[in-house]
């Protein structure tokens, strides 16, 4: 009788660690298979960058290719609601920024919840907006412009990254404040804007610094001023918000990572754990550092503060700046 018993228990833990194997395997072994990450805007602007940077390193990391699909579209509506859908296993991954926390504001309706929708992991970066015009408009200040406008209404646009962007949201402030007929021109991300202005088709643009560094510093355009409250090290020439006479203009630009609500803790606290390491990496501070990014690598449950507190907040500006609900 009590060998019986012997061989019964010793049959179920046999029974129980073959069970847990499978799971112990698939936790140690992740990833197993290449892990994409989803842009929700166009090659080139500033969250590709931050994308690709983390991407790379992540491959070189884990012997795993992390690889990015942009997928823009609809102020990054279209790519969000992708990885929103996707499987909850740590192999569909969002690079995304601040529309995030806007678009549940300005549109009617979105195909996305982000609180309920998604696993925030990090933000691994933040920056400015900046305002630049094309090297033909006269204004050389934030002050000048306005009064350029003024005496010209209608004939000026601004672009911006996408409807509901925070580039857009400073230029409509900009507008409502001080009355100006200005039109808004939207672009699927910073680097078609650019374009754009090198060709002379738009003249204003508000967008994130990082996707006119490049442009600013060979003087192809000119930059009016940062929507931060301090100067910028990579750019000390280029006036706050304060100095440019406009302090209501203040916005910051994040960059995020998150994951389809229900992925697994440990796949979270891993994403986590690398990215903080891969931002304190010489090479990528550089990088980063010489585009005016700020790496600030919060913690998930600091990100998830900062997703509803940001909601609330974008959610006001549009309500008091009676922008119009995209249908």
């Amino acid at each position: 009788m009590l060998l019986a018993r012997r061989q019964f228990l010793r049959l179920a833990a046999l029974s129980a660690a073959v069970s847990a194997a499978p799971h112990g395997a698939s936790a140690q072994a992740y990833p197993s298979r290449p892990v994409k990450v989803v842009v929700p805007f166009a090659a080139g602007g500033p969250t590709d960058i931050v994308a690709r940077l983390v991407a790379q390193k992540l491959s070189e990391n884990w012997g795993q290719q992390v690889y990015v699909e942009n997928l823009p579209g609809a102020s990054g509506n279209t790519g969000t609601r992708a990885v929103a859908r996707a499987a909850p296993d740590g192999y569909t991954m969002l690079v995304t920024t601040s529309g995030f926390v806007v678009n549940p504001s300005l549109y009617a309706s979105i195909p996305y919840d982000p609180i309920k929708d998604f696993v925030p992991v990090t933000v691994p970066a933040t920056t400015y907006n900046v305002l630049v015009v094309h090297p033909s408009v006269a204004a050389k200040d934030v002050k000048e412009l306005i009064a350029l406008i003024k005496a010209n209404p209608g004939k000026y646009s601004f672009a911006s990254a996408g409807v509901g962007q925070t580039g857009h949201l400073a230029g409509e402030l900009l507008k409502l404040y001080y009355g100006l007929d200005l039109t808004h021109v939207p672009f699927n991300g910073g680097a078609p804007i650019m374009n754009a202005m090198m060709g002379g088709h738009i003249l204003i643009a508000f967008l994130s610094l990082p996707s006119a560094a490049t442009y600013i510093k060979d003087g192809r355009v000119r930059a009016l001023m940062v929507t931060g409250s301090r100067r910028l090290s990579g750019f000390p020439d280029i006036p706050t918000v304060v100095e440019a006479g406009v302090p209501e203009q203040q916005t910051t630009f994040f960059q995020g990572i998150l994951a389809p609500a229900g992925t697994p803790k440990e796949i979270v606290d891993r994403w986590y754990g690398e990215v903080v390491k891969i931002v304190a990496l010489p090479d990528v501070k550089e990088r980063l550092t010489a585009l005016s990014y700020e790496l600030t690598p919060s913690t998930p449950a600091e990100f998830g503060a900062l997703i509803k507190t940001e909601v609330e907040k974008w959610a006001k500006v549009i309500e008091d700046a009676k922008i119009k609900k995209v249908e």
